[in-house]
């Protein structure tokens, strides 16, 4: 391993023993935050304007969001062809526009169409706003922040591999690789680098693993520069509860985190809930308000944000709002409280691995013997239940034998807009009860 690679892993390693801290309020000025991560519009591949979209988030009770499109930040001129936008599905798109923001704000152009062609209408387009354009009209001090984002855009083959970087102060080309964890690495390298060159914090997380089916848990668990990664993603498509020969994305996180801890003695990843939205008229395909996270800092802004995210100080949700989630260190106990709603049911299990946990594994192989790639199955002692409580308010006392514990809510409220079949609300806290067994 290059030297300046195993320095940044050994940094990394010491960042989250670092950071792995009490959950509990331990400040006034400290408060829960709301925001999305992982946006798109019509910038890339959403097919609604900017503003439009910031403003669906703002009346929606968040307090930051992202917008990170495809291999592009909101910056430059840029212009868009209605009859391109209403092909996505953005249904009276300028009319919305202008009706929201006004005729002064919204700027258009005719295109006269082909000389050669004596029948070819004009057509309309539009400019999009860049974020230092729009971002003044909803950015408030402690109320409401914008986050500049990209979501880096790559493959290995025909393997989708997509990272999303926040708070980003420069476009990163995706950087490729000769394999599925060289290419995520990659990347990761990358932001890191930025982050390093223009001195500000920039979180990476690894996206919807199971879109294309492109990454397993075993290459999660390898790719060391890794720490965050999306546990819910709300978009219909990117295969969040596996099938029959691959493994849900929960499932491969307590996978990942298993052979992290016990086999490479490296902290764990901590999952996200995002939208990844794509459209904003109806709620078809890849829409709003599916997932979050609720992260816990003393102050809205980037750096805050950032930091308390590198300590496990969030959880994810989509839709259960928890009051707290504590790790008492002295008392070794993780306790969840909920912000029950009325008429709604909840279960908390606690969910991890033992120490001595049947290692046992197998490939996963097609209908002719073949193996394929897919992660691997493994015994039902990883990421098992260790207890499952009913109610608002649940402990669970760790023994020392765990490799880590994570707690998942499941309430009986069915999600106002679900992303797959049954779907209830849910919320999902940071593994915790780890460090100790990577000085074993």
């Amino acid at each position: 391993m290059p030297r300046s690679l195993a320095a940044s892993v050994v940094l990394v390693t010491i960042a989250f023993l670092v950071n792995s801290i009490s959950l509990s309020c331990q400040a006034d000025e400290f408060r829960w935050y709301k925001g999305n991560l992982h946006t798109h519009s019509l910038w890339s591949d959403g097919n609604d304007f900017p503003e439009m979209i910031v403003d669906w988030y703002v009346t929606h009770d968040y307090d930051f969001l992202s917008l990170s499109d495809h291999n592009i930040l909101s910056r430059g001129e840029k212009w868009i062809g209605e009859e391109l936008a209403l092909k996505r599905g953005a249904i009276d798109g300028l009319k919305r526009y202008r009706a929201r923001f006004g005729d002064e704000w919204v700027e258009t152009r005719e295109k006269a169409g082909p000389s050669d062609d004596p029948n070819a209408k004009n057509t309309i387009e539009i400019r999009l706003k860049t974020l230092e354009e729009f971002s003044p009209l909803f950015d408030r001090p402690g109320e409401f922040l914008m986050i500049q984002a990209e979501e880096i855009t790559d493959h290995f083959g025909s393997l989708p591999i997509h990272v999303n970087a926040n708070n980003i102060a420069e476009l990163i080309r995706p950087r490729g690789g000769e394999s599925v964890r060289e290419t995520i690495a990659n990347n990761l390298i990358a932001v890191q680098q930025q982050s390093e060159r223009v001195g500000q914090p920039i979180i990476a997380h690894l996206n919807h693993p199971n879109f294309g089916y492109a990454v397993t848990a075993e290459d999660m668990a390898a790719v060391v520069q890794e720490k965050f990664f999306e546990v819910y993603n709300g978009h219909p498509g990117v295969n969040h509860l596996g099938d029959e020969k691959h493994a849900s994305i929960e499932r491969m996180w307590d996978i990942a985190n298993t052979i992290r801890i016990a086999d490479m003695k490296h902290p764990p990843l901590y999952g996200l809930g995002t939208d990844d939205s794509h459209n904003y008229f109806g709620n078809r395909g890849a829409s709003t308000g599916r997932g979050w996270v609720m992260v816990r800092a003393n102050e809205l802004t980037p750096e805050a944000l950032i930091s308390a995210m590198e300590a496990g100080d969030f959880y994810a949700s989509s839709g259960v709002t928890l009051k707290s989630h504590v790790f008492d260190t002295e008392k070794q106990t993780l306790t969840v409280s909920v912000a029950a709603e009325e008429g709604v049911e909840y279960v908390t299990e606690f969910v991890g691995t033992p120490a001595d946990y049947d290692k046992t594994n197998q490939p996963i192989v097609d209908n002719d013997g073949k193996e394929i790639v897919a992660t691997r199955s493994y015994s039902a002692e990883v990421g098992k239940v260790l207890a499952k409580v009913e109610g608002a308010s649940a402990t669970y006392q760790l023994t020392g034998k765990e490799l880590y514990v994570r707690a998942v809510v499941t309430s009986t409220k069915k999600h106002w807009n679900p992303s797959h079949d049954d779907q209830t609300e849910q919320a999902w806290t940071q593994p915790v009860g780890w460090a100790k067994h990577l000085q074993d």
